[in-house]
């Protein structure tokens, strides 16, 4: 498996899409193969982008490299201790669309697996009972394709790749898993079928509900 995963990724020619903006928050579109932040080699990444228009953007949270979709960044000070305390008590509703393989047979469903670093073959994760942390995530099957089975994903907790460990911990890998899927659900897709699609929280400042949706392009 260590073959496919890449650590080094080719350079992200997609734009950002900014959704909203004001005074507080900053929501855009996170293409897939565009890092959230700097890493220790690749430098482009979604902060360093927005920064050039937005200098004063501070990242909350995270997309991994492969998953498109939907980022908040905050703009103020007070956003960002606000934001913060939002994603640690869990007042944050965050709703995925995945496509995963092979059929899934129940409509619904909730994987509560723990969660723990594997740290002999980083970033992997792993299913550990003994020392995981508690992880669970909600699934509804949107529709089901010949080979596989077009999934919305609500995750109870936010552990690092919680839904590809999850799903495929269940024998149905997210197509295009360069960590966790098997040989042909890797092949079957030239990107991580994996798109945050919708956001919803208080806001910081005027502590109105809002919410934000992205519908991905698969």
């Amino acid at each position: 498996m260590d073959r496919y995963t890449r650590h080094i990724p080719p350079p992200c020619e997609e734009e950002i899409r900014i959704l909203h903006s004001d005074e507080h928050i900053l929501i855009v579109s996170k293409p897939a193969g565009l890092l959230s932040v700097p890493g220790r080699i690749v430098k482009d990444s979604v902060l360093q982008r927005v920064r050039s228009s937005f200098p004063e953007a501070v990242i909350v949270h995270r997309l991994d490299l492969d998953t498109s979709g939907l980022l908040v960044l905050a703009l103020s000070r007070h956003a960002v201790k606000e934001l913060n305390r939002f994603f640690r008590e869990r007042r944050v509703t965050k709703e995925y669309t995945a496509v995963v393989h092979g059929c899934i047979r129940h409509d619904m469903g909730v994987i509560a697996l723990p969660i723990a670093a594997d740290w002999e073959r980083r970033p992997r994760q792993r299913i550990d009972r003994l020392v995981g942390k508690a992880s669970s995530t909600k699934f509804y099957v949107h529709d089901r394709l010949p080979n596989s089975t077009r999934l919305l994903l609500k995750p109870e907790t936010g552990r690092s790749h919680q839904l590809r460990i999850h799903l495929a911990s269940i024998g149905h890998p997210i197509l295009g898993c360069d960590l966790y899927a098997h040989e042909a659900a890797f092949a079957a897709s030239d990107r991580l079928l994996l798109h945050a699609r919708y956001l919803a929280f208080e806001h910081p400042f005027t502590h109105e509900d809002v919410s934000f949706e992205d519908e991905g392009a698969f």
